[in-house]
This record gives structure tokens, C-alpha cells and sequence, in this order.
């Protein structure tokens, strides 16, 4: 089995937690990891983002005692940070309009590949951001933040998730800089074509928690989104209803988590795609029974893959606990680097990292005992 090629470069773990942020580096072959870190200790860091367009500018989303919400950006590969001069934050308002506070910065996405410098950021509650100088200034994107439809969709900072609602899954056509995807929780998923001026919802064929109005945008909770490097027309969702597929030009999502096995279900909040097949895509299910324990099923975690666009799906477990895991995977820290076979890793509510160098077929721990996993991202430098 080959583990990566000499054109992949390294594999570094971007690793945000409730408490700080850690990197971790791998040998070439993936098989030993060195740690560096804490950055930001006992500040919560929601997401941490290596801009691939120079594979050195870092930005860092942080909530901290003192600053509030903040954003840090390194330009040498996390030896030094600097706060951005104008982190993301709503107009005011007029006494007429309810005031809006960005309480974390949620979500960072770099910007197309033709436009350096571009950043967009979502927040909580429901906010998006651009940036043009590489972070250190933002401005919102007023196309969607001041849209009326979307302020009554989006709801007060009470709505949405149990820690608030967030806007995320902030994706770029790699094709085309001006067609731009986005999820809210609550709130749908929506799609502008016009670099974030307008959007409009793309939210048929997606359920709701039942006794609710499906065609309400509002209703809607999807809780990752993700686009297909390999096949920009399609997308996948892992929503608070199940797991969907959709191929554009359609509208409409398909219930592809139906295929699921029965006693484990389609309910969780992570999921990731491969970057070289649209039709591979893995998923990490959760107890979402009764009160939503947000567990692994009967303490007992697993990814699940399919390889045929969600007609079915096998279960991966083999190296992971088999009985008393009580940790889940938030919806940002489940995530895949680019070498072949394509390496998976996952970071666990019980601060646990986990990886498979052979697309999830067995696992193994690369560590143990860190704060809460907020986010985790791979970087190949």
C-alpha cells in the first residue's frame, strides 16, 4: 500500500479546541507525529485555516477572556500572530433594529484561488464576513447580513443551536470566484452567484423536525455541507434530518442517508468528501435519539463510507473503541488530507485525535488527553 506521494509535500493536523490550538506534524510516511503547540492557551479556538493559495498565512478564529472574539493571523506558519486591526462585526443599527453582536467567529474559508487575500468568515449568530487583505481587515457582506428575508430567517442569538446559531460550510466554486455556498444553523442552505449580493435558499427536498413547515428556511438545520473538489456540481449535506446528495443543476436534495443501517441511522454532524472521487464520502453518526444524547452509538464509534454516492454505506471501526466511548465529532473536525490512499482524522469531544492512513479502513490514535476538539483541519505544506 502507498502512503502519499513525493508530490503531496507533509501532512500537518490543524487542531482548534476549547482551550488552545495544536499542530501536529507528520513524517512523510504518516506514520509518526511530532506536536507543536499550545498557541492560545485557555482561549477557546473555534477554527484554525492554513490559506493553501501560499501554505503559510494562518488565520485563527479565538474567543478571548479580554478581547471578546477575535481573529489572529501568522504569515510564518504559527511562530508569530498578529490580531487583525478589524475582526468581524455587524453594523450598527438604528434603535429601530434589534442589535446584533457577534458572540465567535465560527467558520473561516479562503477565497477562490484567482483572488489572494480573500477571506470570508461566519459567525455566530448568523453573520458573513469578507476580507481582501489576507485577514486583517473585514467587512460584512451586506447581501446577506442585511437582507430582510434573511434577518427574519436567521433568527436572535437564542436561536438555532444548543451554543447558538452559527452560519458555516462557506464554500467556493473552484470554477468561478463569484458562486459561493452557505449553510445556517438554523436557517438552510443558500447560494449566491454574484460574489455574496444576493443569495436565494436551496432547500427542497430537505426535512425538518417533524410538525414543522418544511418550506420555511428557518425550520431548516443543516449541519455541514460540503462541496466535491473533483466534481464542483455536486454536494453532499449531513443535516440535522439526514444525509443528503444534490447534482446541479438540480434543486432538489436526495435522501441518501435513507440507505443507512436502520439501527444506526443518519443523524450526526461531521462529514467529509474525497478530493479526487465525487462518489466517495464519509460520515461519523451520533445518538440523536429522545433528548439527542450526542454520543457514539451505544458507545460504540464509527465512521461510515459509501463509495457509490450514498446507495450504500459500510461501516469503518476497526481500531476504534468497541464498547463505553461516550465521544462524539463536532461538525468541523472530521477531515481528510490529499495523499493516496487519502488519510482520514478525526478529533473528539473527550480531546482525543484519531487518523487512518488507508481511507478509514482501520484507525489509530495519534493522541490523547487534549482539551475538547473544536475543529481540525489538514494541511499538506
Amino acid at each position: 500500500m502507498r502512503h502519499g506521494g513525493s508530490d503531496t509535500g507533509s501532512t500537518v493536523l490543524l487542531v482548534a479546541t476549547r482551550k488552545g490550538a495544536w499542530f501536529y506534524r507528520a513524517s512523510r510516511d504518516r506514520e509518526a507525529w511530532s506536536c507543536e503547540g499550545p498557541h492560545f492557551l485557555g482561549q477557546i479556538v473555534h477554527h484554525l485555516v492554513l490559506d493553501p493559495r501560499d501554505a503559510q498565512t494562518l488565520l485563527a478564529s479565538a474567543s478571548t477572556g479580554h478581547l471578546g472574539p477575535t481573529l489572529f493571523r501568522s504569515r510564518d506558519f504559527g511562530r508569530t500572530w498578529v490580531e487583525s486591526r478589524r475582526p468581524p462585526a455587524f453594523v450598527k443599527t438604528d434603535a429601530a433594529q434589534t442589535p446584533r453582536a457577534v458572540n465567535h467567529i465560527f467558520w473561516l474559508t479562503p477565497g477562490h484561488a484567482s483572488e489572494p487575500g480573500v477571506w470570508y468568515a461566519g459567525t455566530s449568530p448568523h453573520g458573513l464576513f469578507r476580507s481582501e487583505d489576507s485577514g486583517e481587515t473585514w467587512a460584512p457582506c451586506a447581501g446577506l447580513n442585511d437582507d430582510p428575508r434573511y434577518r427574519e430567517w436567521m433568527g436572535g442569538p437564542q436561536d438555532g443551536t444548543p451554543d447558538g446559531p452559527k452560519l458555516h460550510s462557506i464554500l467556493v466554486d473552484p470554477r468561478n470566484a463569484n458562486h459561493l455556498y452557505l449553510g445556517m444553523s438554523s436557517g438552510g442552505v443558500h447560494e449566491s452567484v454574484d460574489r455574496g449580493c444576493s443569495w436565494e435558499p436551496l432547500i427542497d427536498g430537505l426535512d425538518v423536525v417533524e410538525g414543522l413547515d418544511a418550506s420555511k428556511a428557518w425550520f431548516h438545520d443543516p449541519h455541514c455541507v460540503r462541496l466535491c473538489p473533483s466534481q464542483p456540481d455536486r454536494l453532499y449535506q449531513q443535516n440535522h434530518c439526514g444525509i443528503y446528495r444534490l447534482d446541479r443543476p438540480a434543486r432538489r436534495w436526495e435522501r441518501i442517508g435513507i440507505n443507512m443501517p436502520r439501527e444506526v441511522g443518519d443523524i450526526g454532524f461531521p462529514m467529509i468528501v474525497h478530493p479526487r472521487d465525487a462518489d466517495t464520502a464519509w460520515v461519523f453518526p451520533m445518538d440523536g435519539s429522545s433528548v439527542w444524547p450526542r454520543v457514539a452509538i451505544g458507545g460504540r464509534p464509527a465512521a461510515y463510507v459509501t463509495r457509490d454516492a450514498g446507495h450504500n454505506w459500510n461501516r469503518q471501526d476497526r481500531g476504534l473503541p468497541d464498547s463505553q466511548a461516550w465521544w462524539t465529532v463536532k461538525r468541523q473536525a472530521m477531515t481528510s488530507d490529499v495523499c493516496d490512499p487519502v488519510g482520514l482524522y478525526i478529533g473528539t469531544t473527550s480531546g482525543e485525535l484519531w487518523g487512518s492512513l488507508d481511507e478509514g479502513a482501520s484507525w489509530r490514535g495519534i493522541a490523547r488527553h487534549l482539551p475538547e476538539i473544536y475543529a481540525l483541519e489538514a494541511a499538506s505544506v
